[in-house]
């Protein structure tokens, strides 16, 4: 193990019940990382069957990759940033064979009840839809950043891009958010009747 292993402790203890025993541990991985692959698919995606899929494909994957590979080289994974590029490339792998439509996605800007459910939810149509009219570059970055949490390190290593790269994609992202954001607060008022 590296002199200064700075994964959080819950992961490097994962990593090495995996190194140990796959199959005993490999429920574990599932449970631990799911919803949060569940979440980055449907927002980079936008649909929750294709979601599922690039989920099941990723861990599949994952299982594969583990099972070949010797207990040392599984003891040192950064099992987050793995994952998390093991779907990224799934996902990809799918939109080159078929595009995935974009307008189911649903996005969540804050964790706060709102006082009209109905005024909730057509704000996360809002943002779900324009979310999606990003680039896909500018839509992982964000949804990687923003959503899922993750540092641009770790953003880098995921999608193998510098991380001078992956900031500019997430301020471009966020930048042309609030452009739309601002845009479409200006397109509501002109509708409202005086």
């Amino acid at each position: 193990m590296d002199v200064m292993d700075d994964r959080r402790p819950e992961e490097a203890a994962l990593a090495a019940g995996l190194a140990d025993d796959l199959d005993a541990h490999f429920e574990a991985l599932l449970l631990a990382h799911q919803d949060r692959l569940f979440t980055i698919a449907l927002r980079t995606s936008g649909d929750r069957h294709d979601a599922e899929e690039l989920v099941q494909d990723a861990f599949v994957r994952a299982y594969r990759a583990l099972a070949g590979w010797p207990p040392d080289r599984i003891r040192e994974l950064r099992l987050r940033g793995w994952l998390t590029t093991i779907l990224l490339n799934a996902g990809r792998n799918r939109a080159r064979v078929h595009r995935v439509p974009t307008t189911e996605l649903a996005f969540e800007p804050g964790a706060e009840p709102a006082a009209d459910p109905l005024a909730r939810s057509d704000e996360r149509e809002t943002w779900a839809r324009l979310l999606a009219e990003l680039t896909p570059a500018h839509r992982t970055a964000v949804v990687l950043r923003h959503v899922d949490g993750l540092s641009y390190a770790e953003i880098a290593e995921a999608v193998g891009r510098p991380e001078g790269t992956v900031k500019a994609h997430v301020h471009r992202g966020l930048a042309a958010l609030r452009v739309a954001w601002l845009a479409e607060i200006a397109h509501e008022r002109e509708e409202v009747p005086a």
